[in-house]
C-alpha cells in the first residue's frame, strides 16, 4: 500500500494587519562596485509586497497595495519555510517603514 504524499502548501494568506514580503536578494557589491565577501553582506531589508491580508486590502488608510515594493524592520519578520530559496516573510505593517512608488501620491 502506498503511503500518502503530505500535502503541500500552495498558498499563504496572512491573518491580522501583516503582509506576505518576497525579501530583494542581499546585496553582494556595494555601488561604486566593489564586490563584498559573503560574510560582509550588506543586510537587505527590501521587498516585494506578495499577498496582503483582508484587514490591510479593506483599510483605507494604508498605503499598502500587492506588488508595492517596500522597506521594512526585520526585527519581528516571520520567515515562512515555504519554498526552497525562503524568501518569504510575514511582516506586521507596523514593520513596514516606507513604500517605493514612481510618482507621488494625491492628497
Amino acid at each position: 500500500m502506498a503511503k500518502a504524499r503530505p500535502k503541500v502548501f500552495e498558498y499563504v494568506e496572512p491573518i491580522g494587519a501583516r503582509v506576505l514580503v518576497r525579501k530583494d536578494e542581499p546585496k553582494r557589491e556595494t555601488k561604486g562596485g566593489i564586490a563584498l565577501p559573503d560574510a560582509a553582506e550588506i543586510p537587505t531589508i527590501t521587498g516585494r509586497i506578495v499577498t496582503i491580508s483582508a484587514v490591510v486590502e479593506n483599510d483605507p488608510d494604508m498605503p499598502l497595495r500587492q506588488y508595492d515594493r517596500i522597506l521594512f524592520h526585520p526585527k519581528n519578520a516571520i520567515p515562512v519555510d515555504f519554498e526552497p530559496d525562503n524568501q518569504l516573510f510575514v511582516v506586521p505593517v507596523e514593520d513596514v517603514v516606507a513604500v517605493f512608488r514612481r510618482e507621488q501620491r494625491e492628497e
